[in-house]
C-alpha cells in the first residue's frame, strides 16, 4: 500500500477535520505539503507561516490553550527550547533519520538539513577561478563582489559568522579576519537578496544556503555550489506535535507524512531541500549534491552563541560599519 493510500485509510474518519500547521518554511514548500497531505488524507491543512523564533514564542504563549497542532521548519535548537510544549510521538520511519537528528524521547524529528555554502555565478567568475575555501574569500580581489546577509536579520547568517569566528580562533585575530571578509562583502538586509543576486549575476559570489544554489542552477542560471574546504555549518530543521493541540490524531498523520521517504524525496526534487533521512539517493534528484557524510561539519556551540548574541551582533555591526 502506498503512503497516500495508507494515510487516506487512516484519515478517512477525519475527512472533515483540519490540522493547524505552524511553519517557518516558505510558501512554495507549505503549499506542496498542504496540498499533498489533503490529497492523501482528506484532511485540510491550515498553515500559519512566520519566522521560527516567532512561532516558538507563540506556542509558549499559547501553552495553556494551544491553537496549533504541528510546528515545522524550525531548527532543532529551537525545538529543544520548545520541548516543554511538545508531545512525544514516534513517527513512522524515524529510524531512517540518524539519532543526532532526532530527539531521544521522540519529542521532535529532523526532516531536512540546511547547509551553508558559497554560491558562485560562473558567468561572472569562471568556475575554476572562484574561491574554494572561506579563507579565499578574504582576498581583496573579491571586494564588492561578495554578498552576505546582515547577521542581525538572518539566523543562518549569524550562525555562519560564528562558525567562522570559531574556526579562526575567536580572539582578536579571528575578528581581524572577519573584518577582512566583511570588507569584501555587500551586506544585504534579506537572505533572498543574496540568493537572487547570485542567480542574476548582480553578485558573483555569496554566502548562501545549499538549496538556493541548486534551485537557481536547475532553473538554468549559471550558479555553482561550493562546499568550503575547511568545512561549514549545517542546521537540522524538524517537526513536532504541540502538546494539547486541538487535532491530535491528524497531527500524528501529518508528522508521519513529513517524515516519509516519499514526501522528503518530493521536496528534494521540487525545492532541493536536503532530507534528514539518509536512505534517499541525492544524485537521483539533485546532481552534484554531496552526501552529508562527505561534508565536513564544523562544531557549533548553540548555547554559547545564543547567550552572547547581543554582544556578538553589536561587534559584528561595528565591524560592518568600520569596513564601509
Amino acid at each position: 500500500m502506498t503512503l497516500a493510500a495508507s494515510l487516506f485509510a487512516a484519515g478517512s474518519a477525519w475527512a472533515e477535520q483540519h490540522v493547524v500547521l505552524y511553519s517557518a518554511n516558505d510558501d512554495t514548500v507549505n503549499k506542496l505539503v498542504a496540498e499533498g497531505f489533503a490529497k492523501a488524507t482528506g484532511i485540510k491543512v491550515d498553515v500559519v507561516s512566520t519566522g521560527s523564533g516567532v512561532l516558538v514564542r507563540r506556542i509558549a504563549s499559547e501553552a495553556a490553550n494551544p491553537q496549533g497542532d504541528v510546528i515545522w521548519g524550525v531548527s532543532t535548537t529551537l525545538l529543544r527550547l520548545a520541548s516543554p510544549n511538545l508531545q512525544a510521538y514516534p513517527a513512522k520511519g524515524r529510524e531512517a533519520v540518524p539519532a543526532q537528528f532526532r530527539d531521544p524521547n521522540d519529542l521532535w524529528l529532523g526532516t531536512n538539513i540546511q547547509v551553508v555554502v558559497i554560491g558562485q555565478n560562473t558567468k561572472s567568475i569562471d568556475k575554476a577561478s572562484g574561491p574554494k575555501s572561506w579563507t579565499d574569500l578574504l582576498d581583496p580581489k573579491w571586494k564588492g563582489r561578495l554578498a552576505f546577509t546582515d547577521p542581525a536579520n538572518s539566523g543562518f547568517s549569524y550562525a555562519a559568522a560564528n562558525v567562522l569566528l570559531s574556526l579562526w580562533g575567536e580572539g582578536d585575530a579571528a575578528w581581524t579576519k572577519m573584518g577582512e571578509l566583511l570588507a569584501n562583502a555587500k551586506v544585504l538586509n534579506r537572505s533572498t537578496q543574496v540568493f537572487d543576486g547570485i542567480g542574476s549575476g548582480e553578485y558573483p559570489l555569496g554566502i548562501t544556503l545549499e538549496y538556493a544554489g541548486f534551485l537557481w542552477a536547475h532553473n538554468g542560471a549559471p550558479v555553482d555550489v561550493v562546499y568550503p574546504a575547511e568545512g561549514t555549518h549545517a542546521v537540522v530543521e524538524g517537526a513536532a506535535i504541540l502538546k494539547g493541540g486541538p487535532n491530535p490524531e491528524p497531527a500524528k498523520q501529518l508528522i508521519d507524512y513529513l517524515a516519509s521517504k516519499e514526501v522528503q524525496e518530493m521536496l528534494l526534487k521540487a525545492t532541493f531541500r536536503r532530507p534528514a533521512r539518509q536512505d534517499i539517493e541525492l544524485e537521483a534528484f539533485a546532481s552534484g549534491m554531496m552526501p552529508f557524510s562527505a561534508i565536513k561539519v564544523l562544531p557549533y556551540d548553540d548555547a554559547k552563541w545564543e547567550s552572547t548574541r547581543r554582544e556578538t551582533l553589536a561587534r559584528l555591526k561595528t565591524t560592518i560599519q568600520n569596513t564601509r
